[in-house]
Formats: C-alpha cells, structure tokens, sequence
C-alpha cells in the first residue's frame, strides 16, 4: 500500500500504521471533489487492509485541511442543492472514518477549519503541532456546522464551549484545545512527525481487536441508559475474552514481561 493513493490524498505505510496524506498544500488542503474521493479512496483499503492497525489522519504543507474548497465548486462558491453536496461528500467520509475498527488518529499540523475540524473531530483521538490551530468557522460565511461537528463538538468540549467557538468562529490554538480535552497531546513543530508516529506504532502494536471493541462501547455510551451500556459491556467483553490478544496479555502477565499483541 505505500506510496499509493491519488495526487490529493497520499498513502504512506511504516509497517501497520498507514498515514493518509492530504496532499493540496498551495490550498491548505481545502476539500474538493478529488480530495473528497481521494479520501474516501483510501479510507476503504485501509478497511479492506487486515494488516493495517492504525490510521493517521493528517495533511501536508502548513494545514491539515482548511474545510471545504468554495472556489471549486462554482462562481458563488456552493451548488444550489448544498444538501446534497453535504450527503454526497461529507457523510460518507465520516462514516467511514468512524466505522474502521482500528484507532485513528487526527494530526493536526496547521488549521483544521470548517470541514477539516470536522475531519478532525471525526477521529478517535487529536494530536497537534504547537503551530496547529483551529476553528469552528462556518458561521464567518454565514453556515452551519456539518460533517458531524455539531455531533461531535458539544460531546468532547460540552455545549456552552462547543456553542461559543461555533457562534464565534474564532481561532482557537492548540494549547486551548488541549486544554478542553479536545487534543490529547500538543508536540513540538520540529519534532511533530516523529512524536505522532511512535504514538501511532504503539496503537499498531496494542490488541487492535479490544479497540475495536472499546470504540463500539464508546460510541453507543452518550445514546443509552446504563442498564443497555451494562449489557452492552458484558457482551463486548465475552468476544474480548475469546482473542488471542486476551491469551497473550494474561499470558505476558503472568510471566512478568511485555505483552506482543498480534491484533486479532
């Protein structure tokens, strides 16, 4: 899989952690069509890929994705139909990110705008550069937070905050988003790259078949009474107990040395 993808978007394999590249930097990887279907692209061989044990959401240039490219798509900047535009591009993408059943990781090294915080919001978990910033900027030309960002936003930040950087717009660095929750981690510009991918290759290296299970848990917890997440535990639980992960990470326990988890 290294070095495939489209000119848009690039794949990039270092053993089970695949990167897909967004790869219009003169554009600050604004998402038009081809960037769109890059994307999806390689979002679905990463599904299809049973070597593959994280994924690495991030861009190329001085952004992560500046949101969706308005000079691409006509004289006024959107289609008339721009509902369709959002069913046609946007929900699919977050789909698919949000069904692979392995972590994915938003590194984030420049701004992450409208769609592109959306893209973001969208992985499991955000990293960012020092020089990263972000902004919940639709309502600056006068729309709507898509692409799951009113889903996700109020969810990791909570609804008054989610509101204010939605109302407003503003730039928010990446040291205030780590500081509501929203990034995990905040690495330094100049060695951004490097600290992303050892984090991404202890992901690859984890018992990807418990993530898995840990992502569906997770996802189904804010749409559920407790006595349902309960159940839902226990049954996530039995298929987490018949893995060979499970067996090597008693096994490495009882032996007093590190687990080597083979992810299924």
């Amino acid at each position: 899989m290294d070095g495939e993808g489209s000119e848009a978007v690039l794949l990039r394999r270092s053993g089970a952690v695949v990167e897909l590249v967004l790869n219009r930097p003169e554009h600050l990887n604004a998402i038009d069509e081809e960037v769109a279907s890059g994307l999806r692209d390689g979002l679905e061989l990463v599904g299809n890929d049973p070597d593959c044990r994280c994924l690495v959401l991030t861009g190329s240039g001085r952004g992560f994705c500046s949101g969706q490219a308005l000079a691409a798509i006509g004289g006024q900047g959107l289609p008339q139909d721009v509902a369709q535009l959002v069913r046609d591009r946007y929900i699919p993408l977050v789909t698919q990110i949000r069904g692979l059943p392995l972590p994915v990781i938003a590194a984030v090294n420049g701004v992450a705008a409208g769609a592109g915080l959306s893209l973001a919001l969208a992985a499991d978990l955000r990293v960012a550069s020092d020089a990263a910033w972000f902004s919940c900027g639709f309502s600056r030309i006068g729309l709507v937070p898509d692409a799951g960002a009113s889903f996700f936003l109020p969810r990791y930040v909570g609804l008054a905050k989610a509101l204010e950087l939605a109302l407003t717009g503003r730039r928010m660095e990446a040291v205030e988003a780590a500081s509501l929750g929203l990034v995990a981690h905040v690495y330094p510009a100049q060695t951004f790259a490097r600290d992303y991918a050892e984090l991404a290759q202890g992901f690859a290296a984890g018992p990807t078949r418990a993530f898995a299970l840990t992502k569906k848990a997770f996802g189904q917890a804010m749409e559920v009474s407790l006595a349902e997440q309960l159940e839902l535990e226990a049954r996530l639980q039995q298929e987490a107990s018949e893995t060979e992960d499970f067996r090597e990470g008693v096994s490495s326990f009882r032996e007093k040395r590190p687990p080597r988890f083979a992810g299924h």
